[in-house]
């Protein structure tokens, strides 16, 4: 699920793109992505994008006359610029058609979790705001009430919308590896050091990786201007696509698996601070990966032994947790 750092180089992106342009023309390829019916969906059409915001894991866009587009990718949603038209399909589910190119929405798999609002107003939008607390609009006196506001395990405490905000199970798993923090450790036994380090770990993974995310698209830049400046005789190289002035690439790779992290996606493998093989703690359909060196004391956190503690402290699924929101 793309979460704070995909979601703050996607909207760079788009602003780069489509603040001041006219929406032209929506189409759906599935009628399961639009979950309002009051605007109609029609009635953003002609009109021109005035902002862009991030609203938990959601992307927000704004146009005239108040109207704002709601976008959560979930699991499998990601999206893509395109130079020349393209078509709504059962795979493309939603096609917004700009006066200078095409945004489009596709989500992998058969299970149709990605969605699409169409809100009126500001005091509409915050009725979908979960409430979390912005990192980085915040100091560690507050983040310390919400973090112990109840005793959670670190890991449900991070991912919870209601208490942190744009926090997932990717960068839960780095962050608190950077914390050295175990994530059962529960909130209300953390020292007042432990949660100075937390809160800092916070601020310092997602900014790490908002970097290290606008250097894999500017890299990728570099690679295609080599590429695509010229043909083998010097020329312009033909079928060349036009970019927008000063706008970079597109995040097209947005995935909760690389391979510069340090703990999640990477059972097995590594630690890359003491070296030992990254374990994992399996429940229903989450994963939670840690190093048992650097954050639980050389102890394994065996998966049934948890399960109680899992049972009564962490959802089932990703769409329980983000329906926590409701």
């Amino acid at each position: 699920m793309p979460e704070f750092p995909d979601i703050i180089v996607y909207i760079e992106a788009l602003e780069q793109r489509i603040l001041g342009q006219t929406l032209q023309r929506v189409q759906l390829g599935s009628p399961f992505l639009l979950r309002t019916a009051q605007p109609p969906i029609t009635s953003v059409e002609g009109r021109k994008v005035v902002k862009l915001r991030r609203l938990g894991k959601r992307i927000c866009v704004r146009l005239e006359e108040e109207l704002w587009l709601v976008l959560h990718l979930m699991i499998a949603g990601r999206l893509h610029w395109h130079e020349r038209p393209v078509k709504a399909s059962r795979v493309r589910l939603a096609v917004f058609d700009f006066t200078n190119g095409t945004l489009s929405l596709t989500e992998a798999g058969t299970q149709r979790r990605a969605s699409l609002h169409l809100i009126q107003g500001e005091a509409g939008l915050q009725r979908m705001n979960p409430g979390g607390l912005e990192i980085f609009e915040t100091d560690l006196e507050s983040f310390a009430k919400v973090l112990q506001s109840a005793n959670h395990t670190l890991k449900r405490a991070l991912t919870d919308p209601r208490l942190f905000s744009g926090i997932g199970n990717a960068y839960s798993d780095e962050i608190l590896w950077h914390a050295q923090l175990s994530p059962i450790a529960l909130t209300q036994k953390l020292s007042s050091g432990e949660i100075k380090r937390l809160f800092n770990s916070t601020r310092t993974t997602l900014n790490h990786w908002v970097e290290l995310l606008r250097a894999e698209i500017e890299k990728g830049d570099e690679k295609r201007s080599v590429k695509g400046s010229a043909g083998a005789d010097g020329s312009a190289k033909a079928g060349a696509l036009p970019r927008a002035p000063g706008a970079r690439g597109f995040p097209e790779k947005v995935t909760a698996f690389r391979p510069e992290m340090a703990v999640h996606g990477r059972y097995g493998q590594p630690c890359p601070r003491c070296n030992a093989k990254i374990q994992r703690i399996r429940y229903a359909s989450n994963e939670t990966n840690y190093c048992p060196v650097c954050q639980t004391a050389g102890k394994l956190l065996a998966d049934r032994a948890l399960s109680r503690l899992l049972r009564a402290d962490w959802p089932r699924t990703a769409e329980e947790l983000e329906g926590l929101t409701s």
